[in-house]
């Protein structure tokens, strides 16, 4: 009986953002945020 073993690592690892990322994560964020505000002041209302 023969058993063949395979040890295999992989590394993964995230690529620094650019700036324009950077820009474009942190306006989603900030729709996100009017996006909530505005369904607390819809739902306030009730």
């Amino acid at each position: 009986m023969t058993l063949n073993l395979f040890f295999l690592t992989i590394t993964i690892t995230r690529r620094p953002l650019t700036a324009e990322e950077i820009e474009h994560e942190r306006r989603l964020h900030e729709i996100e945020e009017e996006i909530m505000d505005r369904k607390y002041e819809f739902y306030r209302m009730f």
